[in-house]
């Protein structure tokens, strides 16, 4: 049992709290029961798993699966857990695993592609992506900076949907959308100017959706090249919705579109 904060592969795993050091390490950090379960149900390779006793205890099924899908397996003193866990609670496990050990690349029949301009809190990326999930996005792009991919708050939030999207973060994301356009996609934002209500496009159609930062909206450059400025009506003098709420308004809406059109399969 590691019981020292001081023990070299504590130090290493609690660094991975930090940004730089995820991208230097190479590595992500995965926390909590729901979010280990999941990686275990889509087979996803780890690198290293650090349980304590109670944990075991507590869930035995996955603890023996954890022994054989983990390249190195440790159990921590409940006062070291605390150190490498990102929240106030931990429940007791955490793993890393390698930032490029799954490759993202957008289908050639891409029918949905949602990009995603600035986003800056973890919480709003983490519902993006769950509700990508929900709603049929078959993948996703970020802009450089938008708040990391596998920052261990979005994957919370995600409330294990992450290893189930597609996504990657795009360097250019005005010549994407100019290469989609020409494809014959109809390219979608949201716009407090827009003249369209979601209901009056055809979602159901091949679409990439823009989605912008929290206070400042979509980056003008990224605006511009919409084919379609929609506006989600509402009441009571409010003028815009938090991007996750927005975000997961407009795909519910394709998929009534689709339900209502009967296409699903």
């Amino acid at each position: 049992m590691l019981i020292s904060a001081q023990n070299p592969l504590v130090k290493q795993v609690r660094k991975l709290h930090n940004s730089k050091e995820r991208h230097r390490q190479n590595l992500h950090l995965l926390e909590g029961t729901n979010l280990i379960s999941v990686a275990l149900e889509v087979s996803y390779p780890l690198v290293t798993v650090l349980t304590t006793e109670l944990w075991q205890k507590k869930n035995p099924f996955l603890w023996e699966k954890l022994q054989s899908q983990g390249e190195r397996v440790e159990t921590v003193s409940e006062e070291v857990m605390t150190k490498l866990a990102t929240t106030v609670n931990p429940d007791g496990v955490v793993a890393t695993a390698k930032r490029d050990s799954v490759v993202s690349h957008p289908q050639q029949n891409l029918q949905l592609g949602l990009i995603l301009d600035r986003i800056q809190d973890p919480g709003n990326l983490g519902t993006i992506i769950r509700s990508s999930v929900a709603m049929g996005v078959d993948f996703i792009w970020l802009s450089r900076d938008c708040v990391d991919l596998d920052n261990p708050k979005v994957m919370r939030a995600s409330v294990g949907e992450w290893f189930k999207i597609k996504a990657k973060v795009e360097d250019n994301l005005s010549l994407l959308i100019t290469e989609y356009q020409e494809k014959g996609y109809q390219i979608i934002a949201t716009d407090l100017q827009g003249d369209i209500k979601p209901w009056q496009v055809d979602l159901t159609a091949p679409t990439i959706i823009l989605m912008g930062n929290e206070s400042r909206g979509l980056s003008a450059n990224l605006k511009n090249l919409a084919t379609h400025k929609l506006k989600i009506p509402l009441f009571n003098g409010v003028e815009s919705l938090n991007v996750a709420i927005a975000s997961s308004l407009i795909l519910h809406e394709r998929m009534r579109q689709i339900e209502v059109r009967g296409l699903r399969g």
